[in-house]
């Protein structure tokens, strides 16, 4: 078994195709755009690439944008001078200079600032930047891989990225698949971290009933092969000891194994409220797929309901009452919210001020 195959595991078409991608790319100096959702493995993607590159001897670093504050993401990026804001006392190598030589991701890209997105543009064109506070260019080799689990695309149409930006990144687009659809992978995955956990804590290897595996493969699994591991480690550590693991074993710790977006509900609500809630979820949709399809939409919506109010105040209303309903079945969770959106926290929360929601 190849290194890769060793790190990227399964015999299904889909991640045959996506190792050969990966070799196909990895060698080359191009950017890559790495999209999946959470859990698929995309930090095993690009450590594939970065591996099988010819940087593999140099420096690999992960930024996650999403988690840098916005007021010092430019300083912790590029770095800066010393003096050249309150608290900056000495010079700071940022993460470009840091990664020179080698592979730079940038996880979450969608929530990068745009006034630095503007900078990284001009490092990706020329391969040079400048610190904060310095009036000098510095010149880096740094190859980007930018990752993210929302639909880039609706980001360009929201304003949030650059759509230059968003194309020069985008060279090459690697999906990495959900677990659900890759189904056929899941025994060996389980055998692979059943067999990984017991080495690393001294435990027996069970055996899996015939049960077992069906159980699993028929599972949804919303949080990919993280959430797979993870129930795996947790059967083995509270079924220590036990020879042989059941169907039973595994049932407590699933949760619903199907699409919760196929799941019938129960609704009191007028024809009318369903009909409107049914316009809003397909706007979203819609925008996750295809940024341009918003003024197609309300477009629509205005021939229907012709006059009162211009486009751009209708779609902020829909947007406004979009964002009301899904915080509220999430209980105030801004974190789920957003994921249930399709967006960025970071995005989320400029909204919610500029809604007055906050």
């Amino acid at each position: 078994m190849t290194s890769i195959a060793k790190t990227l595991l399964g015999n299904s078409e889909a991640m045959r195709g996506l190792r050969a991608l990966i070799a196909q790319v990895a060698p080359t100096e191009i950017s890559v755009l790495i999209v999946g959702e959470s859990g698929t493995g995309k930090e095993l993607v690009t450590r594939a690439i970065h591996r099988l590159s010819l940087r593999a001897s140099k420096p690999l670093l992960f930024v996650n944008c999403g988690a840098i504050p916005q007021g010092i993401f430019e300083s912790e990026i590029f770095g800066h001078e010393r003096g050249s804001f309150t608290g900056a006392d000495r010079q700071r190598v940022g993460y470009f200079e840091q990664a020179d030589g080698g592979t730079l991701v940038l996880d979450e890209i969608g929530e990068m600032p745009l006034d630095a997105q503007v900078k990284l543009l001009r490092v990706l064109e020329q391969g040079e930047f400048m610190r904060v506070g310095s009036s000098r260019t510095t010149k880096v080799n740094v190859r980007i891989i930018a990752a993210s689990n929302v639909d880039l695309a609706a980001a360009v149409s929201r304003g949030d990225l650059r759509e230059d930006l968003y194309y020069r990144l985008k060279a090459v687009t690697i999906v990495v698949p959900p677990l659900r659809e890759r189904q056929e992978d899941i025994p060996l995955l389980v055998t692979h971290f059943a067999r990984e956990f017991c080495e690393r804590n001294h435990l027996s290897l069970p055996q899996f009933d015939v049960e077992t595996m069906p159980l699993l493969m028929q599972h949804y699994w919303s949080g990919n092969v993280r959430e797979l591991r993870n129930v795996v480690e947790t059967v083995l550590t509270l079924e220590r000891g036990t020879t042989a693991l059941t169907a039973a074993h595994f049932r407590p710790h699933l949760h619903s194994g199907v699409n919760p977006s196929l799941l019938p509900v129960q609704v009191s609500r007028p024809p009318e409220a369903l009909e409107r809630e049914l316009m809003l979820r397909t706007l979203l949709d819609l925008r996750r797929e295809v940024g341009e399809v918003k003024s197609l939409l309300v477009a629509a919506i205005n021939r229907v309901q012709p006059g009162a109010e211009p486009e751009s105040t209708r779609l902020k209303d829909l947007e406004r009452e979009q964002i009301l309903r899904v915080l509220d079945e999430n209980h105030g969770n801004r974190r789920k919210t957003a994921r249930d959106l399709g967006i960025g926290e970071r995005t989320l929360y400029r909204k919610l001020k500029e809604y007055e929601i906050l």
